[in-house]
């Protein structure tokens, strides 16, 4: 994908971002999102897992995701998260990556730039 930062095959294979009904559809994730991602991934200095990247949005239909999810416009993740450590490195990264919408789930960090929504929001699941 061009326009990538050189340090993002460093943390990230662009498989990890495909939908499961669609594989290369990893193409569709947003060039600035995914280089703001890898910035977030040098701070934390840990793993980021990622459990959801691009979604067709008839993959984001079966797994309940809302409509116009920003799953579907390739401007959002789920990085697995499974404890409040984990948690705690992850969000501060992505806060002082630049992010400014992240959502908290049992088992995930969901983060993601949608230009058409509230920006300065961190819900929970």
């Amino acid at each position: 994908m061009e326009g990538l930062t050189k340090g993002f095959h460093l943390f990230f294979e662009y498989g990890e971002f495909d939908s499961p009904d669609q594989p290369g559809s990893y193409k569709y994730m947003s060039v600035p999102f995914l280089n703001k991602l890898t910035k977030a991934r040098e701070i934390a200095a840990i793993g980021f897992k990622i459990s959801s990247g691009y979604r067709t949005p008839e993959h984001n239909e079966k797994v309940g995701g809302v409509k116009g999810s920003s799953h579907t416009n390739g401007c959002a993740v789920d990085i697995y998260a499974p404890t409040s450590r984990q948690k705690y490195i992850i969000i501060n990264a992505l806060l002082q990556a630049g992010f400014n919408r992240i959502g908290v789930a049992k088992n995930f960090i969901h983060v993601d730039n949608d230009a058409s929504k509230n920006e300065d929001v961190i819900w929970t699941y």
